[in-house]
């Protein structure tokens, strides 16, 4: 039986393109349907958050997600990856590495670990998601086309560093293109700068984000309800200004 994205709780932004804000803190996930494949942005703060996701894109698609682009390593946009077994999972450029923080048995893993517990997700959910991290096996230096089949193609595009120094975007052509932001561009509250943003390129990374889709694009948030470019534009020069960057 075809179900329908708004019965599954999901928005519907273009044909086979749609996201779900999921609960707690507000965090947006997406997902593309090809012909051949299926892509997943971002999973969610638990495994059992991106069991959920996986099950829903199940639905769906008809298929299982076959790709997940993860827009920048915070919990709550990483922690439901192990429940996406066997998709190829794509980060931007310096997110493979010893140090990095999805790399196997990497510090990374306990301090994001730590950040959730902080921020109110159940200890045991956040052990079993940090332990079980699924690692970033392709990295996006750039851009990087992706052929999900029946003239689907989306770009990943290795945008930052701004909200943290590792923040990919998707682009997904179209009438409306659709740009998953990530975090560097956020609606439901003020942008948040953390240990690791990088706040001095941070409206460069927006200037990226403006680049790729254009005037007429549709712009995901990493939290809160889809803007347009003047919303980008006008948080592209709050940035600046919180932050002391020249235009």
């Amino acid at each position: 039986m075809t179900v329908t994205w708004a019965e599954l709780g999901w928005e519907r932004l273009a044909d086979g393109v749609g996201r779900r804000r999921l609960p707690g803190w507000d965090c947006t996930a997406g997902l593309v349907l090809g012909a051949d494949a299926a892509l997943m942005v971002d999973t969610g703060s638990s495994l059992e958050e991106g069991a959920r996701l996986r099950e829903a894109a199940r639905r769906l698609a008809g298929r299982r997600v076959t790709h997940l682009a993860l827009t920048h390593p915070h919990f709550d946009h990483v922690f439901g990856t192990a429940a996406f077994r066997d998709a190829e999972v794509y980060g931007a450029y310096g997110a493979v590495g010893t140090d990095a923080l999805f790399a196997p048995g990497g510090q990374g893993r306990q301090a994001l670990r730590a950040d959730a517990v902080a921020e109110g997700l159940d200890p045991g959910a956040a052990r079993e998601a940090a332990e079980a991290l699924s690692p970033v096996r392709h990295e996006v230096r750039g851009e990087q086309p992706l052929d999900l089949g029946g003239g689907r193609r989306v770009l990943l595009a290795d945008v930052g560093p701004g909200h943290t120094g590792n923040d990919l975007a998707v682009l997904v052509p179209g009438t409306p293109a659709v740009v998953f932001c990530g975090d560097l561009v956020e609606e439901s509250g003020e942008p948040q700068a953390g240990p690791n943003a990088v706040p001095e390129r941070w409206p460069d990374a927006l200037d990226r984000l403006l680049g790729l889709g254009g005037d007429d694009a549709l712009y995901v948030p990493g939290h809160g309800a889809v803007v347009d470019a003047a919303f980008v534009r006008a948080q592209r020069d709050a940035l600046a200004a919180r932050f002391g960057v020249s235009r």
